[in-house]
């Protein structure tokens, strides 16, 4: 049985294709989108949606192509934006990613506007949530005329693979991501949107993973899949009450299952099929290590006529070579979009000397800040929830390019570090939500069981 996963992330769409019933990755793409686009405003951080969903019906044609007969398709993405769309189901604006910063205005006493919407209504909120940015175009006529409903991308495609004119049922995580969603009772909370003035009409019905959302035009049946953080931990961890898992993309996140509902101060408590996952999310990540790319490579170009590729596989070197060095290493904080809890912090580089401002120094300051800030979010987790970890899970480009990282955040961590044999961990999680709604795994633990590391 055929099973096909769509992962609509920042910068790309992935997707997978398995043998479901082997248990057999048989084809893994993925394309840079290119759908980033300029905003009236510098605050504003937007993508196009059709962009998106053409790169990721192409995704699905080149996985497909030479083979008959998938039967099912998932689609996660990433997480927290959002996109209008009109009575028909067509888009309606641009996907507000969850890197806009609308939230982070200030208003009339001083205060953010997110600041201000949590206060009143009781939740812990960040700019770029979907509520958030949606509250503020309610107040600041942001709202285009013709939109009836917001979904996130991923239903936004989901939905056009399925030739709904709809939004589709909306699994839980992508529904939290959005914010003012009450994770206990698996709801969006009704009088936190009361206070905050927003009609539950605009918001997408409930669903679940392997919930079944429509038919495609070649007959593949479309299922609801969790958000990319959600979808990444089924894709990639085997046994999740033991595992950390790691993810290094374009952001970067570290993530935990429990079964507890308590909220651990700095870190967000996610909905997961059978309880939940404490996240940790730091919002550069990926993003720190290729700016830092793009400044060595303009700097080659500038002095030395370079017109190469990117020089990632060079850096990794000089930062291997480095890391022996251990003492006296240049401090890099790479917040370079703030964080979660410090929207307006920005990045710094400190500690340096004569002996330490090299190349190779810099390089492995940055890995070794992207490592700090993960191990930082982890280390908030209460002590008795880190004792029962045996192993860390790394997935994303960010870590399956970068054994210097690797290392580094193993030696941070304390934990033995293994990467799947497949990448598009996201995507290969969606695919296992399409086995679950055709009833070819009895659940997603069963289908987890088929995930193998290096």
């Amino acid at each position: 049985m055929l099973l096909a996963g769509l992962d609509v992330g920042t910068t790309s769409v992935g997707g997978v294709l398995l043998d479901g019933e082997r248990g057999t990755l048989l084809a893994a793409t993925s394309i840079e989108h290119h759908a980033a686009c300029a905003g009236e405003h510098p605050w504003e951080r937007l993508q196009d949606a059709d962009v998106l969903l053409a790169a990721a019906r192409e995704v699905l044609a080149r996985l497909s192509a030479g083979r008959a007969g998938v039967r099912g398709v998932a689609v996660t993405g990433q997480m927290h934006g959002i996109v209008y769309v009109d009575r028909a189901g067509r888009a309606v604006s641009r996907l507000a990613t969850w890197q806009d910063q609308r939230g982070a205005r200030p208003g009339p006493d001083g205060r953010s506007h997110v600041e201000a919407l949590a206060a009143r209504t009781g939740h812990a909120l960040a700019t770029g949530f979907g509520l958030v940015t949606h509250h503020h175009d309610l107040q600041h006529g942001g709202v285009p005329a013709t939109a009836v409903a917001l979904c996130t991308i991923a239903d936004y495609v989901a939905m056009q693979l399925a030739g709904r004119g709809t939004v589709p049922p909306q699994d839980p995580s992508q529904a939290a991501a959005l914010g003012l969603f009450d994770r206990r009772a698996g709801a969006f909370d009704a009088q936190a949107l009361q206070r905050a003035g927003i009609d539950p009409a605009w918001l997408p019905p409930p669903g679940a993973a392997g919930a079944y959302i429509g038919q495609a035009a070649d007959g593949a049946a479309v299922f609801c899949a969790p958000g990319d953080n959600q979808a990444g931990f089924l894709g990639a961890v085997r046994e999740a009450p033991a595992a950390v898992l790691v993810n290094v993309g374009t952001s970067g996140q570290v993530s935990v299952y429990t079964r507890d509902a308590t909220a651990v101060d700095g870190l967000e408590l996610r909905p997961f099929p059978g309880g939940f996952l404490q996240v940790g999310a730091a919002l550069c990540g990926g993003t720190a290590y290729a700016a830092l790319e793009r400044c060595l490579r303009r700097a080659c170009q500038v002095f030395a006529g370079y017109d190469g590729p990117p020089l990632y596989a060079a850096m990794e070197r000089l930062a291997a070579a480095a890391l022996p060095a251990g003492a006296g290493r240049l401090a890099v904080d790479t917040r370079l979009l703030g964080s979660r809890d410090e929207p307006q912090r920005r990045g710094a580089i400190t500690g340096v000397s004569l002996d330490n401002f090299t190349p190779e120094q810099l390089i492995l300051g940055f890995l070794q800040g992207i490592t700090d800030e993960l191990g930082a979010l982890y280390a908030r987790l209460p002590e008795a929830e880190r004792a029962r970890r045996r192993y860390l899970v790394g997935c994303g480009n960010g870590l399956r390019l970068n054994p210097t990282l690797c290392r580094l955040l193993a030696e941070r961590f304390g934990l033995p570090l293994s990467i799947p044999v497949h990448a598009e961990e996201a995507a290969f999680g969606a695919a296992l939500c399409a086995g679950v709604g055709l009833g070819l795994y009895p659940d997603l633990v069963a289908a987890g069981r088929i995930i193998r590391y290096r």
